[in-house]
């Protein structure tokens, strides 16, 4: 039986539970956007549609995308979710942006999206534009948040990793403006506005602060970069003055690449620009175990995408069944939060997390065997005996 009929089978056979509403205290849960409106903090979800159900735009994306996003929903009826998935699939091969349009029609429409990535592909000619780069300006999400934590039962160099890595997701590098107006010299234009650097050092300790965190450190190149990541650095100097309450330290990007590797416990919540965080996102992916472990959201004022982390393709394991599902869960997790269903946000995270806790759980890329329907129906099973208990309970 495939791993798909078998979860079709244990759906039918779980009557639906209604989970016990709790307080939850947003300040505890990643996955919720912050503003600032007269000093306050504010969130407002997009609204469930009729019978409480919310529709969520799912990109599949290429490589491992269309299999990890077939277990979340597999994973979402099993265990009575009430969200409804458009499907929009992008090809990124294609030199026209009418798929792409399509996506961003229908997040504008839904307000929220699950992904996978697409790939970009660099022998393209220069005129193509990455379709992840699009969809991120062309809906402002201009605040890019990944939570690395060290997992249960993986063995790392490094224990107790808890960072919040916070990167500004529409500009720097990624302006897409380079010419060359002389052959051999190719110019390539880093943007660094004022009005963006102060409104993602004020979304980093805005967040801090919510989240009781004590220290915010702002990674820039200004010793070489004097006015583009002078101003950054400048900005978060500035935004740090009104949060007296947290340290605020700075550090230039190699130094930062260093001491992670070396004191990563050092670091708590980190604010970067474009690049930069790119790179800074994958190293300390890399320190809790990989990119099949690391969740990831784009937040906008009225936006919200979610993704896997390090934003990987995975085209070299796609369609082997060894693919880690873990980072894409998880980021389903946050957008559950997100939407404020967070008992099943907590059902299905708590699921995933007591499963990484068996070794034999563990796919390749973390030093295990197992495929990814193993961990899947894992998970299942898990969530499976958590609601039988509580109808027992009941």
């Amino acid at each position: 039986m495939s791993p798909s009929s078998s979860m079709l089978m244990m759906s039918k056979l779980l009557k639906p539970v209604f989970l016990q509403s709790r307080v939850v205290n947003l300040a505890q849960v990643l996955g919720v956007p912050f503003s600032s409106q007269h000093g306050k903090t504010v969130f407002t979800p997009p609204p469930a549609r009729y019978g409480g159900r919310h529709t969520v735009t799912m990109i599949p994306g290429d490589g491992i995308g269309p299999e990890l996003l077939l277990n979340v929903r597999e994973l979402f009826r099993f265990s009575c979710v009430p969200v409804d998935f458009e499907v929009v699939n992008v090809n990124s091969s294609l030199t026209e942006e009418d798929d792409i349009n399509n996506a961003i029609t229908a997040i504008r429409r839904n307000g929220v999206a699950l992904k996978g990535n697409i790939e970009t592909n660099h022998t393209m000619p220069p005129s193509h534009k990455s379709r992840n780069n699009l969809l991120r300006t062309s809906l402002d999400l201009y605040a890019n948040v990944i939570h690395c934590r060290s997992m249960p039962g993986l063995q790392t160099r490094h224990k107790d990793i808890d960072i919040i890595i916070i990167r500004e997701n529409t500009e720097g590098e990624y302006s897409s403006l380079e010419h060359e107006s002389v052959p051999g010299v190719v110019e390539s234009l880093k943007i660094i506005t004022k009005s963006n650097s102060l409104r993602i050092a004020e979304y980093a300790f805005k967040l801090a602060r919510e989240q009781g965190r004590k220290k915010v450190t702002a990674v820039h190149k200004a010793n070489i970069m004097k006015l583009g990541d002078g101003l950054f650095l400048q900005c978060c100097k500035e935004v740090a003055a009104g949060y007296p309450d947290i340290t605020f330290e700075n550090m230039i990007v190699d130094n930062t690449t260093m001491q992670l590797v070396s004191r990563p416990n050092q670091f708590d919540v980190m604010v970067m620009p474009n690049l930069y965080g790119n790179v800074v996102s994958n190293v300390c992916a890399g320190l809790v175990g990989g990119p099949g472990l690391v969740p990831g959201a784009n937040y906008g004022r009225d936006y919200a995408v979610f993704e896997t982390a390090t934003r990987n393709t995975g085209k070299s394991i796609a369609s082997k069944n060894i693919a880690n599902p873990t980072a894409m869960l998880l980021a389903s997790c946050m957008m559950l939060d997100h939407l404020r269903l967070h008992d099943y946000a907590t059902l299905i995270r708590n699921a995933i997390f007591r499963t990484m806790n068996e070794t034999r759980m563990h796919t390749p890329d973390v030093g295990g065997l197992a495929t990814t329907s193993e961990v899947v129906q894992s998970i299942v099973k898990l969530i499976q005996e958590n609601s039988l208990h509580r109808q027992t309970v009941v």
